[in-house]
């Protein structure tokens, strides 16, 4: 007879994965006793220890509790999987769902969709992680999240890609730059002038073939793998930059002005879309998902999303600049 619970094995592996009875009890709201108790009485089913215990230095696993916690995080994930059967047979959207995010557009997207995919599904347990294109992929075929929101930078054939929106590339500058007054911007004009790459994984390999099919050679004078701070950048004078997706207002993270003109030329945009395994849409909570965001950007990422006219390829530098007082069409 099974003589321990799920409950106990969710905060074996808690504290497996924090290393403290604290930092885990603060992760799944409990009491810190109440876990010490948990992983007691499983060290006393089990009949071995599970962590040595460091004064100074919190838990770590012993060698069985490492080959235990692996097992554990399958049985909770089978679990899940009966929660979600018992939704697909009787026709709920519920239980847990996993969606990744590129790091460059989460704070963008994601936190807008998945508020109104939760106000619309209130049993889904839905969890977000931010991850850069490479890392993206690897979660995924590790089974650490379900689905991913992803431009279509590299879609390995073991995957899948569902396209929502096309995303053109856009020269970021400073409001006093001496390009700021074009209504757009050739490639050929960008090429004795600094640039500020969002140097991540993919991403800047996109951005620098834009150059590299004309046979030049940009002048990358700043680098940097968070969008913020290369819109500060831009802002303050440093330089341009290239990207596909707008800020919800006209100004950098410090405040400055920036201006939003289009890349000139028959370039290769960028697909906002959602990446995933195959067949990873038969559990009915992924499907509603897959299903709540194409509507979703279909809609103009509405209710309470993001403006098309900010994010897709109907965004105009003039929108962009007055988000904060106009309100985005329905």
């Amino acid at each position: 007879m099974i003589r321990f619970t799920l409950r106990q094995l969710e905060y074996f592996v808690a504290v497996g994965e924090a290393g403290s009875i604290t930092v885990a009890a603060g992760r799944v709201n409990v009491s810190s006793p109440s876990i010490s108790t948990a992983i007691s009485q499983l060290e006393t089913e089990f009949g071995m220890p599970l962590f040595v215990r460091q004064h100074a230095q919190g838990l770590s696993l012993t060698q069985a509790g490492r080959v235990l916690m692996d097992q554990a995080r399958a049985v909770l994930r089978e679990a899940d999987r009966l929660v979600d059967l018992a939704g697909d047979i009787s026709g709920q959207v519920r239980g847990p769902i996993m969606v990744g995010c590129m790091l460059t557009f989460a704070q963008v997207v994601l936190p807008a969709l998945r508020k109104d995919f939760t106000d619309q599904f209130p049993d889904v347990r839905f969890a977000q992680s931010e991850y850069d294109a490479n890392e993206l992929v690897s979660a995924l075929r590790r089974a650490e999240i379900d689905v991913a929101l992803a431009y279509d930078l590299v879609v390995p054939p073991d995957l899948s890609f569902i396209p929502l929106i096309e995303m053109p590339p856009f020269v970021l500058i400073s409001a006093d730059h001496p390009l700021a007054d074009r209504d757009e911007i050739e490639v050929e004009e960008l090429r004795s002038l600094p640039m500020v790459l969002l140097d991540l994984p993919q991403s800047a390999d996109y951005f620098l073939s834009f150059f590299q099919d004309k046979g030049i050679k940009p002048e990358i004078s700043e680098r940097s793998r968070d969008i913020a701070v290369v819109r500060s950048l831009v802002a303050n004078g440093f330089g341009y930059s290239i990207a596909n997706l707008r800020p919800l207002n006209g100004l950098s993270p410090d405040g400055k002005a920036l201006k939003f003109i289009p890349l000139a030329g028959n370039l290769r945009p960028l697909k906002m879309g959602l990446l995933m395994p195959p067949h990873a849409d038969t559990t009915h909570v992924v499907r509603s998902f897959v299903d709540f965001a194409q509507s979703w950007v279909r809609d103009g990422f509405a209710p309470g999303g993001v403006p098309r006219e900010i994010s897709g390829p109907l965004a105009s530098p003039a929108v962009a600049e007055t988000a904060k007082t106009t309100p985005p069409e329905s």
